[in-house]
């Protein structure tokens, strides 16, 4: 079986996500292919389809909201995400044991002998009106039948678990600031989620392997796990079993793919690339030493943004609010062409996020 080391996964998951090239694939396709953005930092999502989309403008991404052509929802491992209004119809009810008990789980205590499903029934109850709602209102028509749990606590177990909700514009929308307001997917969307297949098939876990695969493998199975949180997935991995290839990496796990998918020589040059906080690059992964070092790992969690050089992190960036300056810090010491690269990606950067006005960009000299 052929080994393929961490450089070949490296270049194989920059070219699926986009950043080994830019694409000029619509953002609608980008947001299909990439099986969603992590997305619970609202404004995070156009960093991360400007580094992987050629001339993106945010305009492009306010408009696919405001058409529910996209939605903002708690999808994969419970965190909001950004994704296609099919792939939120067609997943949301694979995910639904995997929401809730992640929530029960969280607030074991504090919802201790609750029903459930008596309180998704009278969550769907208020919301039945179309009324888009915060959590707090939605928690306040309710807390006359169950004013012992704590208010966050029955919060998030309404819409992060119980009712597919989506979070409404201007919530997501460029430099917008808005709260969240909630209105239960199928209202917002217009169509009726996807049931599970009566037949036991799990077709929407079959897909969701298929799709994974197509943005970020060769991948194992504890990586498709880590990615969205759902158990079961192993009989749907055997189900389509001989539609894949496999390989293994460096330390011997097994590592399935498409076999069409794009596997490029490792030697294949990569640009410095800035992510955004929570990116699918790397937290699309349990073994993420195909793009970070396991010193840096904390870093995928802990939100920070990251520079990619060589297609590994190399550094973290942010915006200094008020200048437009994005300020990065090394994590290791970069050559001068690396700091040339880096310079000139970063000023790039600046400039969009400023609409033009800045595009200063600003080394870190103390750091690494």
């Amino acid at each position: 079986m052929t080994v393929l080391d961490s450089r070949a996964l490296n270049r194989a998951t920059l070219a699926r996500q986009f950043l080994l090239d830019r694409t000029d694939t619509p953002v609608l396709g980008v947001v299909a292919h990439l099986c969603g953005m992590q997305a619970q930092e609202p404004q995070e999502p156009f960093a991360g389809l400007w580094s992987r989309v050629r001339a993106f403008r945010p305009a492009a991404l306010d408009g696919l909201l405001t058409g529910r052509d996209v939605v903002r929802t708690h999808l994969m491992r419970r965190t909001v995400h950004l994704v296609t209004a099919g792939d939120a119809l067609a997943w949301r009810a694979r995910h639904d044991a995997m929401l809730r008990r992640r929530v029960l789980t969280t607030y074991r205590r504090e919802l201790a002998g609750l029903d459930p499903d008596e309180v998704a029934a009278a969550g769907r109850e208020v919301m039945a009106d179309g009324r888009p709602r915060t959590m707090a209102e939605l928690v306040d028509a309710l807390t006359h039948r169950w004013p012992a749990p704590p208010r966050r606590a029955l919060g998030e177990l309404l819409v992060a678990a119980l009712i597919p909700m989506a979070q409404l514009p201007p919530r997501g929308l460029w430099r917008a600031r808005a709260g969240v307001r909630n209105l239960p997917l199928a209202t917002w969307l217009g169509r009726d989620i996807a049931p599970l297949s009566p037949d036991g098939s799990d077709q929407a876990g079959r897909a969701l392997v298929r799709r994974y695969l197509a943005a970020f493998g060769p991948a194992a199975s504890a990586d498709l796990r880590a990615w969205c949180g759902l158990a079961g997935l192993p009989a749907a991995v055997e189900a389509v079993r001989e539609e894949l290839i496999a390989f293994r990496d460096e330390r011997g796990r097994q590592l399935l793919d498409l076999p069409g998918a794009p596997r490029p020589d490792p030697g294949t040059p990569a640009p410095v690339r800035f992510l955004p906080a929570f990116d699918n690059a790397i937290l699309g992964y349990h073994d993420r030493s195909r793009i970070v070092d396991d010193a840096h790992r904390g870093l995928s969690v802990a939100g920070a943004r990251v520079v990619l050089v060589d297609g590994r992190v190399a550094a973290t960036w942010n915006l200094t609010a008020g200048t437009g300056t994005v300020t990065v810090t090394p994590l290791r010491r970069l050559s001068r062409s690396d700091r040339a690269a880096v310079t000139e990606e970063g000023r790039s950067l600046a400039s969009f996020l400023s609409d033009g006005d800045s595009d200063r960009v600003q080394i870190d000299a103390s750091s690494a």
